[in-house]
Parts: structure tokens; C-alpha cells; sequence
């Protein structure tokens, strides 16, 4: 396996993100040794939060909580998914897989013995953070989660299943507009969720230079759509660099990438969302068995106003019992961002009751 590391420079000018890096070394099926990076913050005696990001993110999505969870003396542990931010990219596809993923992070759990953890996972942060839960059982004293969940599809029909594979390999060419105009609707309700995810999916593995910065802007900044589109002709002909709409949260989501032979967990992981039957199918049923009869604390706590995990909310209320239903906060996909205070007042809530 080949692995690559984004030189420490990349990241001195970051704004906003003043902690200092923790790295854990741990070892692929390989052999490969992956650098994985966190940070801890807070008070050493506090209550630990793990808070887990998603795709295509990193650990500074939640530069803007820890402080507010700090100060309500909250320590919080936000690792760095493998591809992402200061930890290593594994360089192909196929290193890629949502196993691996869990994989990677169990083994970073352990290396680190952390242990009497709240949970908090958001997208991919969720999908794996709940996989280690099963793993790690002990480790873990309470669940929360938000804009994520626990796909599990075995009844797809196949002519779904067909359509998704037969578009991820067709030739149409996608735009950030094209693609989000398509996922905007997936809690439509008119048509199976994957016939839209695709779209995500498609734009993501085609997308050999990731826009991964101008991508989370337009979900955390809400910058006008010619912006948009202007700056996304500029990163196309290689000038994003010089962009006049080039802001410090797209600096610092590009951060990561010095080029784009570092995005390949950003391109491939959606395709590894089971959102359609895969590999993972019967991993995901022995973890929803588990969550199921869990008796551990579980806080649901969703932005009410995500099409992409709209409809996921009510299946992780059906999937886990004794789960609190918070109310809807809004904020869109990546809520950590746009509602740091309102998330924060809620697991702080969880976590002090």
C-alpha cells in the first residue's frame, strides 16, 4: 500500500485551529504502518467526548464546539479519518473500503485505551463510530449521533440496483450544480434514495480534483451561486489558489490536499455507503441486532432539514428502542458548523443528565 502524508506546512495558517496534533501509528492488513492523527482537548478529568467527522472533512469541523464543550468542562477527542486531515492517505481506491475504515480506527481505539467515551458522529463519522461501538462495547458509556446512521438495504429492488451501478459507469459529465440539484431531493420521497445518492457518488469518483473546499463552503457559508460557479471555473483551469472567493474555511478544507493524488478517500468513499446491498450488509445487521437491545444512554439528535439524512432519522428512532429524540436543530448537513452553540448545548445536556 502505498501511503501518502501532507507535509506539516500545509497547515500553519489554518484559522482557527490553535490544538496541538496527537499521532497514532497502527497497522494495515498489509503490514502498512498509517499514521492517524486526533487532537484532545480539555479538562483531563472532565467527561471524554469522541466526536467523529464525516466525507469530505476533517477533525477542524469541529473547531467551533470545543471550546464551548470545553468550557462546560467537557474534554473532547476528535481524530482525523484515515485520507483525512493530518492523518495519512492511503494513494488508491481499493485501499478503501468501510471495513478497512473500521478496521483502521478500532485499532487506533485501542492504541490509545480510551475508555468511559460518549460518542457524538455525524455522516461517515457516524457509519464507523457505530461499527467500533459493537467492536468495543466497554469502551463506551453513552451514544449520540446526528445526520447520519446505520444504512441497511437488503431489500433493494434490482432494478435499483441495477440503475445505480449502470449510471456510476456512465459517461455524463456532472457539475457541483447538476449533482446537488439531484441530491437535494433524496427525502422527496418519489423515488428510492440511491437513485439520487448516485448522483453524489458519480460526481465525487469522476472528480479527479475534488472542489473538497468550495464543496463544504456551499454547505457551511451558503456563498451565492455565480460565486460558486465562478470559483469552480477557476479550480478547474488550476487557479484556485488565486481565487477572490477562495474564504479561510475552503482554505482550510483544502488544507489537506497539496494535490489531487490526495482526495482518493474523499472520491471513494461515498461509493462504499450501503446504501444499495454490499459487502457490509452483514456487518450492518449484526450492528443494528446490537443497537436494538442496547441499553446504554442513545440521544438522536438530527439538523431536521438535511435531504440527505432527512430519511434516516426516523430508521436509527426504529432501530434503537430506548434512543431520545432531540428536537431539530437545522443547520443542513454539517450542522457541527453552522449551529456549533445550539449542538453543543444539547450534548452537554446528554452528557450531564
Amino acid at each position: 500500500m502505498k501511503v501518502l502524508r501532507t507535509p506539516d506546512k500545509y497547515f500553519k495558517n489554518i484559522k482557527g485551529y490553535p490544538f496541538n496534533p496527537i499521532y497514532t501509528n497502527i497497522i494495515a492488513e498489509d503490514g502498512t504502518k498509517i499514521r492517524i492523527h486526533h487532537i484532545d482537548e480539555g479538562p483531563s478529568d472532565g467527561p471524554t467526548l469522541l466526536a467523529m467527522h464525516g466525507q469530505p472533512v476533517w477533525s477542524y469541523l469541529y473547531s467551533k464546539m470545543i471550546p464551548i464543550l470545553n468550557k462546560s468542562g467537557i474534554r473532547v477527542i476528535a481524530p482525523d479519518l484515515v485520507g483525512y486531515g493530518k492523518s495519512d492517505k492511503p494513494a488508491s481506491r481499493e485501499d478503501y473500503s468501510y471495513q478497512n475504515q473500521v478496521d483502521w480506527m478500532n485499532q487506533w481505539l485501542v492504541e490509545n485505551d480510551l475508555n468511559n467515551l460518549i460518542f457524538f458522529g455525524q455522516d461517515w463519522g457516524g457509519l464507523i463510530g457505530l461499527r467500533m461501538i459493537v467492536d468495543n462495547p466497554d469502551r463506551f458509556i453513552k451514544i449520540s449521533m446526528g445526520n447520519t446512521g446505520l444504512p441497511y438495504m437488503p431489500n433493494t429492488p434490482q432494478s435499483v440496483i441495477d440503475e445505480v451501478k449502470e449510471f456510476r459507469k456512465s459517461k455524463l459529465k456532472l457539475t457541483p450544480q447538476s449533482m446537488s440539484k439531484e441530491v437535494s431531493m433524496m427525502d422527496s420521497g418519489k423515488t428510492h434514495p440511491a437513485l439520487k445518492f448516485m448522483y453524489w457518488q458519480k460526481f465525487c469518483w469522476d472528480t479527479k480534483n475534488l472542489p473538497v473546499g468550495l464543496l463544504n463552503s456551499s454547505m457551511m457559508e451558503k456563498k451565492p451561486r455565480k460565486e460558486i460557479r465562478n470559483h469552480y471555473i477557476l479550480h478547474k483551469l488550476g487557479l484556485s489558489k488565486i481565487s477572490p472567493y477562495m474564504s479561510d474555511l475552503m482554505k482550510a478544507y483544502e488544507a489537506p490536499f497539496p494535490s489531487p493524488i490526495y482526495k482518493m478517500a474523499c472520491r471513494a468513499m461515498p461509493s462504499h455507503v450501503p446504501i444499495i446491498p454490499d459487502k457490509s450488509l452483514e456487518a450492518q445487521k449484526k450492528a443494528r441486532e446490537f443497537f436494538n437491545k442496547t441499553e446504554k444512554p442513545f440521544l438522536s439528535v438530527f439538523a431536521g432539514n438535511d435531504p440527505i439524512t432527512n430519511n434516516m432519522e426516523q430508521d436509527v428512532l426504529n432501530m434503537v428502542p430506548n434512543a431520545i429524540k432531540a428536537e431539530n436543530i437545522g443547520g443542513g448537513h454539517f450542522f457541527q458548523w453552522t449551529k456549533a452553540k445550539e449542538l453543543s448545548k444539547v450534548l452537554v445536556d446528554f452528557i450531564k443528565d
